[in-house]
């Protein structure tokens, strides 16, 4: 191993993926201009890494082989070595991603890629050991294997890296279709019919083993049992929160979920926690307490909420990114626990019953320890008191532990994505610290992720603001600024969302076929220019636009942004056809497009009763607004907020449903039966 003490190119980065190879003994180079000048003037091929700070596969390969001086020598001598941070960059990991997806039929992190000097690939994998394993070839076999193809056969490495480049541009060569409304209502069907084939009935989520929290399919789904009433559309919503929730993906001591779990019941999760996943979450669970009325539920939401306002927020007010998985080089390490522990920590009595209860066995659940979970059993009414007093004396004991690393960078896109979760938090559960809290984050963005031309940033951390905002940031962020209008109707909010999305449409939109390119116009230019429509780990930027665009038109009246709206479902119809169940959050914006319109118009003083009644049930379909003297800003925004006047000096609501709007209603009890018939 390497006790390498010269650092690299990297030590000047301000990523804190980057600074952890900062001192390797490979020479790497940031993603520049200086690193493919280098290869062309060596004439060298590029190795090409690609991670994240709290990805645990790509320590261990850091380990094994960027530490190593044996493959640090052959690196440095026939490759230039470029280190990406795939959450800074995600354009370049969009690229590349697709490739390694095209090649080995799977994807994940840490990405490696061989390609020429003007970044044409030519070889993609993931981890790979320092020497071959059985099954596996080693990082050192490919590398001597790729430098005498680069030596003796370049010629067909080329045509290789050629053949490559046309298969991913052409996975972006969409073609727009028409009459799509005719088989919307199959399409929807069929994205509900796949979730309902691929659903584990007997622990929740959908497919087996990884199993990753998805939200968005549940977003979906509920959409789909309000539409519907199709009963099992909310079964599998509520037994995958359940599911999920008693299992070991959640953190039991100190709240918020990880990124996944390793098997199909959710014990054991990849113990990495994301800020994406947490906001997400965070929405379901909201969403289908506003539908069920089940109060645990609405408590999971606040105790994820506890979690990152403690521990994942910045005295600015940013969020953080992430909380690795290791810790003293350990997976997992700081969040299990021996039986013995906790008996010492509780004492014999309280003990027991906390083992009893979370699954704390002496032979223990993972690799001899503990991951505290309620899988098999249901803490009763009686001992709520008693679990929770255990929970709070367990984690002041964890917290003297080597707490794992935390990447402390803040992404404009992850933090639209918490602030839209906040918002929706403060209104459905009357909880104002959420609200500030996310109207906090808003002004954070705006003050510190805004050029003085008004572009968007993609990155803060350590003072320094950099990178271009990519069509996540955008769409994220309008999405989180839509959830903050309509939790203060506060109009600042409208407008910058209004402001962004314009920018959006200038920087990303395609003239020519329609839909957003993921990076702007004014960006880097790389070897293709993707339209990203699949719905991952986190919905893609064209599907929370398309939803956008239809939000925002019923708020300004702006129906070219409806066309737009459209245009994103028939150009991707061939997307949803193919594989409906890979674009929920699409086809939630779909339902929406096709749903009957519905809006309420609030008008007046002492509105407060019957914004609450709003707020009561889940309305996926409805948006509403308010007016009044100390709101005329919105008038600039939505000229037509004048004809909307209080009747008789009382709060008065205008409610229209499917362009055609009922007599104003000032009695409260007639406004709450007109909002139950919608």
């Amino acid at each position: 191993m390497s006790t390498n003490k010269q650092a690299n190119r990297l030590i000047h980065e301000k990523s804190p993926y980057l600074l952890q190879h900062a001192y390797n003994p490979v020479n790497w180079f940031p993603w520049s201009d200086e690193a493919f000048q280098k290869a062309k003037l060596e004439d060298k091929p590029i190795f090409l890494s690609i991670g994240y700070s709290t990805c645990h596969w790509c320590h261990v390969m850091e380990r094994e082989s960027f530490e190593d001086e044996e493959v640090a020598r052959m690196l440095n001598e026939y490759f230039v070595s470029i280190k990406v941070d795939r959450e800074e960059r995600p354009d370049i990991d969009t690229i590349y991603m697709s490739v390694c997806q095209a090649l080995t039929g799977h994807g994940g992190w840490p990405l490696t890629v061989l390609m020429t000097p003007d970044k044409k690939p030519f070889f993609a994998g993931t981890y790979f050991p320092k020497t071959d394993r059985i099954g596996m070839s080693g990082l050192l076999t490919i590398l001597e294997n790729a430098h005498n193809a680069w030596v003796n056969k370049r010629d067909s490495l080329v045509k290789s890296s050629n053949q490559i480049l046309k298969v991913i541009r052409g996975q972006y060569d969409d073609e727009y279709e028409e009459d799509f409304g005719e088989t919307f209502e199959d399409i929807i069907y069929e994205g509900y019919s796949q979730l309902k084939n691929d659903f584990d009935s007997i622990y929740g989520g959908f497919g087996s083993s990884p199993k990753f929290p998805t939200p968005h399919n549940l977003f979906f789904l509920l959409r789909y049992w309000h539409k519907t009433k199709d009963e099992y559309a909310l079964e599998m919503v509520e037994k995958t929160l359940d599911s999920m929730y008693r299992g070991g993906i959640y953190d039991h001591i100190g709240y918020g979920f990880s990124r996944y779990s390793t098997d199909s019941k959710w014990l054991v999760p990849h113990f990495e926690k994301m800020l994406y996943d947490n906001a997400l979450l965070s929405i379901a669970y909201l969403e289908t307490y506003q539908e069920t009325k089940n109060k645990e539920y609405a408590d999971v939401a606040h105790e994820i909420f506890t979690y990152i306002l403690r521990d994942m927020t910045s005295p600015e007010g940013g969020f953080y990114s992430a909380e690795d998985a290791d810790s003293e080089g350990v997976e997992g390490k700081f969040y299990v626990w021996s039986r013995e522990e906790i008996i010492d920590v509780l004492g014999k009595e309280e003990g027991e019953k906390f083992c009893k209860y979370y699954d704390i066995t002496e032979k223990g659940n993972f690799g001899g320890l503990n991951i505290p979970n309620l899988i098999k059993y249901s803490i009763p009414d009686e001992g709520r008191k008693l679990i929770k007093n255990c929970r709070k004396k367990l984690f002041e004991y964890r917290k003297k532990r080597v707490h794992p690393y935390k990447d402390d960078k803040i992404l404009t896109s992850w933090n639209g994505l918490m602030i839209a979760a906040l918002a929706i938090g403060g209104r459905v559960l009357g909880c104002e610290k959420y609200t500030e809290a996310s109207e906090k984050a808003a002004d954070f963005i705006f003050s510190r992720l805004v050029r003085e031309d008004g572009r968007l940033l993609a990155r803060y951390r350590d003072g320094e603001t950099g990178i271009l905002a990519y069509v996540d940031d955008y769409a994220f962020l309008i999405w989180g600024l839509i959830e903050l209008y309509e939790t203060t109707y506060k109009p600042v909010y409208l407008k910058r969302a209004v402001k962004l999305n314009d920018d959006l449409l200038k920087l990303f939109w395609d003239n020519e076929s329609g839909g957003l390119f993921f990076y702007g116009s004014d960006g880097e230019q790389l070897i293709t220019r993707p339209k990203e429509i699949y719905d991952g780990a986190m919905p893609s930027g064209n599907s929370v636009s398309a939803l956008n665009f239809l939000r925002l038109a019923r708020y300004t009246g702006q129906h070219e942004l409806e066309e737009k709206a459209h245009n994103i479902f028939n150009l991707f119809k061939s997307n949803l056809t193919r594989y409906a169940r890979g674009h929920t959050f699409l086809l939630t914006a779909l339902m929406f497009s096709q749903a009957k319109s519905k809006e309420v118009i609030l008008v007046g003083e002492d509105t407060k009763k019957m914004i609450d009644v709003i707020r009561e049930e889940f309305r996926p379909f409805t948006t509403s607004m308010y007016y009044s003297d100390k709101c005329k800003d919105l008038e600039e925004l939505v000229p037509f907020i004048t004809n909307y006047k209080p009747v008789e000096g009382k709060a008065t609501a205008y409610i229209c449903e499917n362009f055609s709007c009922q007599v104003p209603i000032t009695d409260f009890t007639d406004f709450k039966e007109a909002l139950s018939r919608m």
